[in-house]
């Protein structure tokens, strides 16, 4: 029999059920934590890069951290949501192959599951606005986490346990996309989690390679083809991702951010920013004024 391990865990940052009009409209959305909706009544729209999915009364979307989408609604939105942080063991996201929105048909565990969500975490919705210059600030981000801090042990694993059951919704050969690590050798899975591990050392590829037992040109042909990707552009992803994540969640200047995601100085961080994200840090940031939940 084989087993598994469950190598994320998930904490709670707001949870609410929120009745939504016109004034619900924010471009360019992305945000260091997941999304979870069910929508209850009305309508409205979420579109990414790849596709547009409506949303309607009966059915739950999730939103992976950093999946870049607008969100919109015409008239009136009717919706339980939870946002909440993912963390990692080796550093790779559940979602890493899988960052699009999904869409599925909810049950009635999953209307039960939120309302006990919010049965035993009162107060924990954005009561102070919508505008994400109030509430994505890092000091809100620290005072929630205080308040889990603050759960019984009891409430804080029941609070673990519903996340887990409302993420496991999306897990369907339907909806997600299983990368077999099965086929993907043991060594290339081993240099993946230390990336993902030491964002802020040394990681060129002689010293990855290294790591690995394997000569340069083989390990980065490997690599490539297990991961789609040469072994320096997935560290520069990588290290950007870590990036945002910082700018959204503290108050570091670039300078601190780029030293603490392993480029030498500002303005090499600066150019594979943009080269990554279309857009520099600076330009970046002040977008994410106009994020909304």
């Amino acid at each position: 029999m084989i087993k598994r391990a469950l190598k994320q865990t998930f904490t709670l940052l707001n949870v609410d059920h929120v009745k939504l009009d016109s004034g619900w409209n924010y471009s360019n959305v992305i945000s260091p934590y997941f999304r979870i909706y069910y929508i209850d009544a009305g309508a409205g729209e979420i579109w990414d890069a790849s596709a547009k999915v409506r949303l309607e009364s009966g059915f739950l979307y999730i939103i992976p951290s950093f999946t870049l989408c607008n969100l919109i609604c015409p008239d009136y939105l009717s919706q339980y949501f939870v946002q909440f942080f993912e963390e990692s063991s080796d550093g790779i996201s559940l979602f890493e192959n899988n960052r699009v929105i999904m869409k599925v048909k909810a049950t009635e565990m999953d209307i039960l599951n939120f309302r006990r969500l919010l049965e035993i975490n009162p107060g924990r919705g954005i009561n102070r606005s919508d505008n994400p210059k109030v509430y994505e600030k890092n000091i809100f981000y620290k005072e929630y986490q205080e308040l889990n801090n603050r759960q019984s042990l009891s409430t804080f694993t029941e609070t673990h346990g519903i996340l887990l059951q409302l993420v496991s919704r999306f897990l369907t050969q339907q909806t997600f996309k299983h990368r077999d690590t099965g086929h993907v050798p043991v060594k290339i899975l081993n240099i993946i989690s230390y990336i993902q591990l030491n964002l802020n050392r040394d990681l060129s590829v002689t010293l990855l390679a290294e790591k690995a037992n394997l000569h340069t040109d083989y390990f980065s042909r490997l690599f490539q083809r297990h991961t789609g990707e040469r072994p320096v552009k997935y560290v520069h992803e990588k290290r950007i991702e870590r990036a945002q994540y910082l700018m959204l969640t503290s108050r570091m200047t670039f300078t601190e951010i780029a030293a603490q995601t392993g480029f030498d100085n500002v303005f090499y961080f600066s150019k594979i920013f943009k080269k990554i994200t279309g857009v520099s840090p600076g330009a970046y940031k002040k977008q994410m004024n106009t994020i909304g939940f």
